[in-house]
């Protein structure tokens, strides 16, 4: 058994779809196998993984990207970002962008920390690492608790 979950995590993802299927089990090992890769830049398609692995995941993700969250801008200096939300893809909530350790696992992350820069998202933190050519798979944490997962992709490519 943990030689096809291990097959099935360390396959590298291509699309967003890739990560929907896999569920939690599965992105934790996907997560911890993978680098921390480069801090990204610019506008970031983001991806809601709710309940991944589920047959839920691909409607909330669509739910969500329509009404909330469409994703992350990284500043030109890749130091701070600000998400992008509502159908109108305001940029708000901003967070301060580094290379740390994982609460997962200690390796290096690219880190996306909102406890200095937000009021509403003060007790936020997500953890970037790169799954898969410009596939980005995110970890949330909530009051150091792990809550949820996302994908960020460069806006444009595949």
């Amino acid at each position: 058994m943990f030689t096809l979950l291990h097959r099935r995590a360390s396959a590298q993802p291509r699309t967003e779809a890739d990560l929907l299927r896999l569920g939690n089990v599965l992105l934790d090992e996907l997560f911890r196998a993978s680098p921390a890769g480069p801090v990204p830049m610019g506008r970031m398609r983001g991806t809601l993984l709710a309940f991944p692995g589920s047959r839920a995941a691909r409607p909330i993700a669509a739910f969500a990207r329509a009404l909330l969250w469409q994703g992350k801008v990284v500043d030109a200096e890749q130091t701070s970002l600000k998400n992008l939300v509502t159908p109108l893809r305001l940029r708000a909530i901003k967070a301060a962008v580094s290379t740390a350790a994982s609460w997962v696992d200690g390796d290096p992350t690219v880190l996306i920390d909102y406890s200095r820069t937000s009021r509403v998202a003060g007790m936020v933190r997500d953890e970037i690492r790169l799954v898969g050519p410009g596939l980005y798979l995110g970890v949330v944490w909530m009051w150091r608790r792990r809550v949820g997962w996302f994908a960020l992709r460069p806006q444009g490519t595949k």
